[in-house]
C-alpha cells in the first residue's frame, strides 16, 4: 500500500510539512495528530519537485522539474518523469507536457 501514509500540508508558500490535526480525549490528553490517508498524488509531487540526491534511501530518485524552466526539451522531461515514476512503482499511463500548457500525469500504482 504505497499509495497510503501520513498526510503533508498543501504548503503554498509557506512550504511542506506534516499534516497535523489535534484530536484530544474527555481528559484533555492528545490522542492523536498526524493524519493518515491517501498519499499518491503527494509523492507523484515531491519525485517531481526533488532533485536527485533528496531522497536518503534513493539517491538517484528526482525529476528536478524545476530545470524546465531552462530548457525546452520536453520529451527529455517527460522520459525523465516516466523514468523516475517508475523508480517509485507508479505505472504511468500518460503524461501531457508541452509549452504554454499544464503538467498532466495520469500515473498510479501497480
Amino acid at each position: 500500500m504505497k499509495d497510503r501514509g501520513i498526510q503533508l500540508t498543501d504548503g503554498g508558500v509557506q512550504g511542506v510539512d506534516l499534516k497535523i490535526e489535534v484530536v484530544r480525549g474527555s481528559d484533555g490528553k492528545i490522542t492523536s495528530g498526524l493524519v493518515v490517508g491517501n498519499t499518491m498524488n503527494q509523492n507523484q509531487a515531491m519525485i517531481l519537485i526533488a532533485n536527485p540526491g533528496e531522497f536518503k534511501f534513493n539517491p538517484t530518485m528526482g525529476v528536478a522539474i524545476d530545470e524546465l524552466l531552462l530548457d525546452d526539451d520536453y520529451l527529455k522531461f517527460r522520459h525523465r518523469i516516466r523514468d523516475h515514476f517508475s523508480k517509485d512503482g507508479l505505472k504511468v499511463r500518460s503524461i501531457q507536457l508541452s509549452e504554454g500548457k499544464p503538467l498532466l500525469i495520469d500515473a498510479s500504482y501497480e
